[in-house]
């Protein structure tokens, strides 16, 4: 794909042109449409979707006093964000809630009290599906006690069951939780699979950007899922915005073919944040923020 003048995009599209917001620190500007508002600064991969934390491929770039934006961003961010139609859910609607980790895969530790982030998880998930059920989904959970589940058994599990939607429930730490800068470490982290040709937010070992899963049918959709509940729990919790982001190396999101995300709800490893996660009533607002978001 090449890059494209955004001025004519947003004429093809029928967007608002986009206006200039600011020139200090960084140059940015501003597009709307009836679906919501994008801020774009040149030079910079991070970018606002509706005041939320979103991620582009490529840096936007100022030639002749022209936006130029890559045609994968276009095509994988601005399109379904500003142009298409939100996310619709049909009548019999079946979702596959996936508590991370369990058994012999604990997950990470809790900084306070030492309780395992596979406890957690699935408390969380049995709280959302006792909730969703009432709104008229059928709720099926990967695992419903303390089982080690394969990557591939869950991604199996959700195509057995005619799955329409794929959550995978986790909470955060850094890689090395030795250092006194990883406690500060907080906030909301929301993945999605990374689309063919851009490089990940977030990788381990190699970053193949000509891989193509099951899952990047799903792109738009997967963007839109993530989009909803990552702001849901934002505004809910009040808690720091870490962006929804791309990553490749996450199997259990490759070969779903559905909708499908990886919602991070918190750092263990921070102590405020894990006396959050520790609260029976804090994961029942977290449960209670993503049932209303899918309402």
């Amino acid at each position: 794909m090449t890059w494209m003048a955004l001025d004519r995009w947003t004429a093809q599209h029928h967007v608002g042109k986009p206006h200039l917001l600011s020139d200090l620190p960084m140059t940015a500007y501003a597009i709307g449409s009836s679906n919501g508002v994008m801020v774009l600064e040149i030079g910079s991969l991070e970018a606002t979707w509706n005041n939320i934390e979103v991620n582009l491929g490529f840096a936007p770039q100022l030639i002749d006093g022209q936006i130029f934006l890559h045609g994968l961003d276009l095509q994988k961010n601005l399109e379904p964000l500003l142009c298409e139609p939100a996310l619709a859910f049909g009548t019999n609607r079946v979702m596959v809630i996936d508590p991370g980790h369990g058994g012999i895969n604990p997950g990470t530790r809790d900084i306070l009290n030492g309780h395992f982030e596979k406890e957690f998880t699935l408390d969380w998930a049995r709280r959302l599906a006792l909730l969703l059920a009432t709104n008229g989904w059928q709720v099926f959970l990967t695992r419903t006690n303390d089982a080690d589940v394969s990557l591939a058994d869950r991604v199996a599990f959700a195509e057995s069951h005619h799955a329409d939607l794929f959550i995978s429930l986790h909470f955060n730490s850094p890689p090395n939780r030795n250092s006194v800068v990883a406690e500060k470490e907080a906030g909301l982290e929301t993945y999605c699979l990374t689309p063919t040709g851009m490089l990940s937010n977030l990788t381990r070992g190699s970053d193949n950007v000509t891989q193509s899963f099951p899952n990047n049918a799903f792109d738009a959709q997967n963007l839109q899922l993530a989009v909803r509940l990552h702001g849901a729990l934002l505004r809910a919790t009040g808690m720091e915005d870490r962006g929804v982001r791309r990553a490749r190396f996450l199997g259990v999101l490759r070969g779903q073919r559905r909708p499908a995300v990886l919602i991070e709800g918190g750092y263990l490893s921070n102590p405020h944040e894990a006396r959050l996660i520790e609260n029976p009533e804090f994961r029942q607002k977290l449960a209670e923020t993503i049932a209303a978001a899918l309402r």
